[in-house]
């Protein structure tokens, strides 16, 4: 049985990290943004919960709410959001919090 030696890579230069660092802060913007921006395209600027309507001034109010609680899954047909006002996405919340530590998992 041979022993096997570390293989030198050339590791890249502080400018290369520092852009990629960039990229990926930029994709990662540029997605969390667009799939409100989407939501609010396709479910509308109500509350799926509490039916409230809401105008420009008071839309940062208005949340999307990932039905099954990841954030990263997010297509295009918006079918894992609902817009929730802050005040039901709360709600929403607080009752998975208290489900779970009725079921023992917390």
């Amino acid at each position: 049985m041979t022993q096997r030696r570390p293989q030198s890579r050339k590791l890249p230069s502080q400018e290369e990290l520092n852009q990629l660092v960039k990229q990926l802060k930029s994709d990662n913007k540029t997605e969390s943004s667009n799939y409100r921006e989407q939501s609010l395209k396709l479910h509308g600027w109500i509350c799926a919960k509490c039916g409230r309507e809401f105008e420009r001034e008071d839309l940062r109010l208005l949340t999307v709410h990932h039905k099954d609680g990841n954030h990263r899954n997010n297509p295009k047909d918006g079918s894992n959001w609902e817009n929730l006002c802050v005040y039901c996405h709360d709600d929403e919340h607080s009752r998975l919090i208290l489900a779970e530590y009725l079921n023992g998992k917390i």
